[in-house]
């Protein structure tokens, strides 16, 4: 489905920073989205409206770090950070349920992929 196009990218379930921190969930585009399309799998965060806001610093300003463990002996393991650029709406408190999603297009090239 990724490659056809047909399903651009999937969503993790929501999850919570803390138990009473910011509401967020993943979204990857298994085939990449904008200039990594058809050469990388881009992941991003999303920030999600939850009942937590009101007690939650906005806009959201902690470093963000993905990791994809590689469970082979190869161990080639991808890991990758960024900082929220703090004037994006998509680190401001979420105002609908989702914010606009955010991170490294880039993540993981495809030509790994075995």
């Amino acid at each position: 489905d990724a490659q056809s196009e047909r399903q651009t990218s999937i969503y993790s379930p929501p999850f919570y920073s803390s138990p009473t921190g910011y509401k967020m969930r993943a979204r990857l585009y298994l085939n990449g989205d904008g200039n990594a399309r058809h050469t990388h799998m881009s992941l991003f965060l999303v920030l999600m409206r939850s009942s937590n806001d009101p007690i939650l610093k906005f806009p959201f300003n902690h470093k963000v770090i993905f990791c994809l463990y590689d469970q082979t002996s190869a161990q080639r393991h991808i890991i990758d950070s960024f900082r929220p650029d703090i004037r994006s709406s998509s680190f401001q408190r979420p105002r609908s349920d989702m914010n606009i999603a955010s991170g490294i297009p880039k993540f993981f090239p495809l030509t790994m992929i075995q």
